[in-house]
């Protein structure tokens, strides 16, 4: 891929982030859901790919707009053919807004996010839950799925030159977490609970100073292939495993080539590119990026651009002026 796409994706998740920060806090999920959709597949239409979306909003008859198969790019935006007009081919996996409650009513942490690879470089992952360990670089080489809760963090803790209990583990709030908080608690360490959003809790577990040294328990399969694609950026590790419980999970996993139901799958195995690019917007403060902030004459996002070839990671701060308007620019 062109290593200028990355502005050209800076632009999506932007304009996704700036629609939806229009209906924070006014406590409904499914608009604000919809205006990030609306506006990530516009602007992606001005993107210079030939686009494939591999994971989106869901099949085409349940998502009007970016949907899994759909095609993005100028070439299908205006009809031309892809072969002629030698575009790019992009497999691209979308959340236009992770965090939909989040918005909704205001809480921190809610993104619009992408991340983008040649073509066959991100894992086609059914709609299903998945277990998950989330951890940064100093720490990926020490722990294992498999491994008892106190194992992992006693592993950690030693990899970070830290105590136990000066650990910080995020975990989402849902009653299928409650043995392992439980068992979190019982080595000291301390416990962030979340509502939503634990693709920016993962990406946050690989930085250095955010506060989160790992995320642990069951999420969404599609935000685990698009936290694998920031982690090839960032040099940290996700160990994950889909929950495959019912015959028609088993089913919609042969759909898309997924055979091996018990496979522990890391970073290299959900996002395998050669090139990976991730792109983020904050919609609303988080750990990471402030959200969208509108004034008279504009608006002021905060994003998170990466890319592992060549390998560059950079926070970027923008402001956004209406036509004719003036800004006083403040750092």
């Amino acid at each position: 891929m062109d290593s200028n796409l990355s502005l050209e994706f800076l632009r999506v998740v932007e304009q996704a982030a700036i629609a939806c920060a229009h209906t924070m806090g006014q406590g409904d999920r499914t608009s604000s859901d919809q205006a990030a959709v609306e506006a990530m597949r516009r602007v992606m239409d001005t993107v210079s790919i030939d686009g494939t979306i591999v994971i989106g909003e869901g099949e085409r008859d349940e998502a009007p707009m970016l949907y899994i198969g759909e095609k993005v790019g100028i070439p299908h935006a205006r009809g031309a053919t892809p072969a002629s007009a030698r575009f790019d081919p992009v497999d691209i996996a979308v959340d236009p807004l992770e965090g939909t409650n989040l918005c909704a009513t205001g809480a921190a942490n809610a993104i619009a996010v992408l991340a983008a690879s040649d073509r066959g470089g991100l894992l086609h992952a059914p709609d299903l839950y998945m277990e998950k360990l989330v951890v940064g670089p100093s720490s990926k080489d020490a722990v294992s799925l498999d491994a008892p809760v106190d194992f992992n963090l006693r592993a950690i803790a030693r990899s970070l030159n830290r105590h136990v209990e000066d650990l910080v583990v995020v975990v989402l709030d849902r009653p299928r977490h409650e043995q392992l908080i439980a068992d979190i608690r019982g080595t000291g360490a301390r416990i962030r609970l979340i509502g939503d959003g634990d693709l920016s809790a993962g990406i946050a577990a690989a930085v250095v100073g955010s506060g989160v040294h790992a995320v642990m328990g069951t999420g969404g399969a599609p935000e685990g292939v698009l936290c694998a694609a920031a982690m090839r950026c960032l040099n940290g590790e996700i160990f994950a495993r889909l929950v495959v419980t019912k015959p028609e999970h088993e089913e919609r996993c042969r759909a898309m080539g997924i055979t091996d139901f018990r496979k522990v799958y890391k970073a290299q195995d959900l996002a395998p590119g050669n090139e990976i690019l991730f792109a983020a917007t904050g919609v609303t403060d988080g750990t990471l990026m402030r959200g969208v902030r509108f004034f008279g004459d504009g608006t002021r996002t905060s994003s998170l651009i990466m890319q592992n070839t060549p390998h560059r990671i950079r926070f970027i701060d923008s402001i956004h002026v209406d036509a004719g308007g003036y800004v006083k620019v403040r750092f």
